[in-house]
């Protein structure tokens, strides 16, 4: 109970701005809204040609740059997964979301860029031929993504930052405190028996692993 009290009275003294509560969220909604612009319009082909099947085409953003879903769904585990880790853990995960913001603004620009490169699988699948002449229009969805993903890699930055006012609630870090309060209230005539208990404990363990009976 002291433990739990501590962590959130230590959650409650972070900065506003560092709060888990308005990070993660922050960093969730920017995920989803890079993952939600993907099932969007981002190209709108005419195709020219008298041979070609279809003539009007739109190209959504998960045909037209396929890792920005991927690398929006590994932005959300990564940020769902600094809200639960240890200290080290949301060192490595924040990382992660950092760098799928940045993949997500990359993989963007090359849409932005090239539309007509973007579009071509697309295209040969509708009208079964490659190489097809046709007119390609950009839609804001690839913007849209593109400021979500460099979004998102600034949330991950403030989640590298603001994860370090956040307590450590790891079931290792939560028994520290309390062994530390046990063995000083038992004083120094019990510290040497609770040592000894401990380290039997153990030695019983490994010989149960080697396959021999403790009691022996």
């Amino acid at each position: 109970m002291a433990d739990t009290a501590g962590s959130r009275r230590a959650e409650r003294g972070a900065p506003r701005w560092a709060r888990k509560p308005i990070v993660v969220t922050v960093a969730v909604a920017l995920a989803l809204a890079a993952f939600g612009a993907t099932t969007q319009t981002w190209l709108d082909a005419e195709v020219r040609g008298a041979a070609v099947r279809t003539a009007h085409l739109a190209v959504q953003g998960s045909k037209a740059a396929t890792s920005v879903s991927a690398l929006a769904l590994v932005g959300l585990a990564g940020t769902l997964a600094v809200a639960v880790a240890g200290r080290i853990g949301r060192t490595i995960s924040g990382a992660i979301v950092v760098l799928a913001g940045v993949g997500i603004v990359t993989a963007c620009l090359a849409v932005l860029a090239d539309p007509r490169a973007a579009a071509e699988g697309s295209i040969a699948q509708a009208t079964g031929l490659a190489g097809t002449d046709a007119a390609v229009g950009l839609t804001a969805f690839p913007a849209l993504a593109a400021a979500a993903g460099a979004l998102l890699a600034a949330a991950g930055v403030v989640l590298l930052v603001a994860s370090r006012h956040w307590p450590t609630r790891t079931r290792y870090d939560a028994a520290v405190p309390g062994s530390r309060g046990r063995a000083a209230a038992g004083g120094g005539g019990t510290g040497g028996d609770g040592s000894r208990s401990a380290v039997d404990g153990i030695d019983g363990w490994d010989s149960l692993s080697r396959g021999e009976d403790p009691t022996d």
